[in-house]
């Protein structure tokens, strides 16, 4: 992980974002834009999908306080009408269009593409959550806000457990899938739910 003082070589106002979500069978993708603090202790930060749950909300609760972030959400009518692609990137933009940033900023985005080809600020970043602070911070925050949007959906669909799969097909949530039916929040679109639907 690069220093943020290394980080900030790009340029001098960086943004940091990342999404989360482009796999589950349910519920939103959800992005996170991040501006961190030249003091922030980026020795917490990591790649969100290499830390514990418990490390991750520690981490979240530390950036809550500490950095400037924005969310941007895509809901599942959208994933479905434009496809997981398309929708991730519109949460991004939702999510760094909250921002009045100056004129001489970076966008750094996690990922091969730019959810705005036609902005010359936006540099992109393969596995850059494993790299740059503030990508791994927006992948943080964006990881931690989605799971909690799921625990609190769970609470009326809890034949699902999407208080612990966040939504992702496993085994249990397929079962459920196939004794209860879908919801509202399934991804229709996704070969999974597409498949049952077609029988």
């Amino acid at each position: 992980m690069l220093s943020i003082l290394e980080e900030k070589k790009i340029s001098n106002f960086i943004v940091g974002v990342d999404e989360v979500g482009r796999g589950p069978l349910a519920g939103p993708v959800v992005s996170a834009a991040v501006i961190l603090p030249l003091d922030f202790d980026y020795k917490c930060l990591d790649d969100s999908k290499k830390l514990s749950k418990v490390k991750r909300e520690k981490v979240f609760e530390i950036l809550k306080t500490k950095s400037k972030f924005k969310l941007g959400i895509a809901e599942v009518d959208e994933i479905d009408k434009i496809n997981i692609l398309q929708a991730s990137l519109i949460s991004m933009k939702r999510a760094v269009d909250q921002f009045d940033l100056p004129k001489d900023h970076k966008i750094l985005v996690d990922g091969p593409w730019s959810f705005d080809k036609t902005n010359q600020n936006i540099i992109t970043k393969i596995k850059g959550d494993a790299k740059y602070p503030s990508i791994a911070a927006a992948s943080i925050i964006a990881k931690v806000y989605r799971d909690q949007i799921m625990s609190k959906l769970s609470k009326n669909f809890v034949q699902y457990s999407w208080d612990t799969n966040s939504g992702y097909g496993t085994q249990k949530h397929l079962e459920a899938i196939k004794e209860h039916g879908i919801t509202d929040h399934h991804r229709k679109s996704f070969a999974p739910i597409h498949k049952i639907l077609s029988l």
